[in-house]
């Protein structure tokens, strides 16, 4: 039985629910937010180690202004309602991405988030937030020549945003692509695709998936 170490997933489809429920856009990323509990709390279950979420990609920047501004609202007060309860379950939270276009008050909450549960260690929640897969190599190789190593495979990954490589990625939302999303990372991951739009996603769903996971065989390559 495979052991399910690393997941990653891409939570698609929120502005979908919503319209589909007809409701506001924001409402169906509030309830997203919510989806979010439920994934730690099987995660946690599971004794699953490392959970990453692709919460906002570099190209989300082409957005709207206005929702853009609401999704960093929402990361926010998400950050402050989650606070209490990383503590409370030994979640250590970390944020991955390109932060160059990150305000200081978005960084502030971040570093505050991730100082307060550092030690932490029944998941490491990694929350992607202006991420994107080739961006991460290409940041991570510019560090590698920075520290003057060799360029190899080792010293790359070592210098990721994440340097665990993904076991199961798991996309949500209908969509069948990886969306450039831990690209590196995934390169032997089994990928999974839900019709279900993220909001929907319920417990059960997600721990049948799982063991599905469990139960496949991987080879590497081999």
């Amino acid at each position: 039985m495979n052991e399910l170490k690393h997941l990653a997933v891409v939570m698609d489809g929120n502005r979908r629910w919503a319209k589909k429920n007809g409701l506001l856009e924001k409402v169906g990323y509030e309830q997203g937010a919510k989806t979010i509990e439920k994934i730690i709390e099987v995660c946690i279950e599971e004794k699953i180690i490392h959970l990453t979420l692709y919460a906002f990609s570099t190209e989300n920047w082409q957005r709207p202004k206005e929702e853009i501004e609401y999704l960093f609202c929402l990361l926010d007060r998400y950050l402050d309602d989650a606070l209490p309860k990383f503590l409370a379950n030994h979640v250590r939270f970390k944020a991955i991405g390109n932060f160059d276009y990150l305000d200081k008050k978005t960084l502030d909450k971040i570093n505050k988030v991730q100082d307060q549960t550092k030690h932490h260690n029944a998941l490491n929640l990694n929350l992607a937030i202006s991420y994107g897969g080739k961006d991460e190599i290409v940041r991570a190789v510019k560090k590698v020549i920075e520290k003057k190593l060799e360029i190899n495979e080792e010293n790359i990954q070592a210098n990721l945003d994440l340097s665990e490589d993904v076991d199961l990625f798991l996309r949500v939302g209908c969509a069948q692509r990886i969306s450039n999303f831990l690209i590196w990372q995934s390169s032997y991951a089994e990928i999974y695709f839900s019709q279900t739009l993220f909001p929907a996603l319920t417990k059960k769903e997600f721990k049948s998936i799982i063991k599905e996971f469990k139960k496949s065989k991987r080879t590497f390559g081999k």
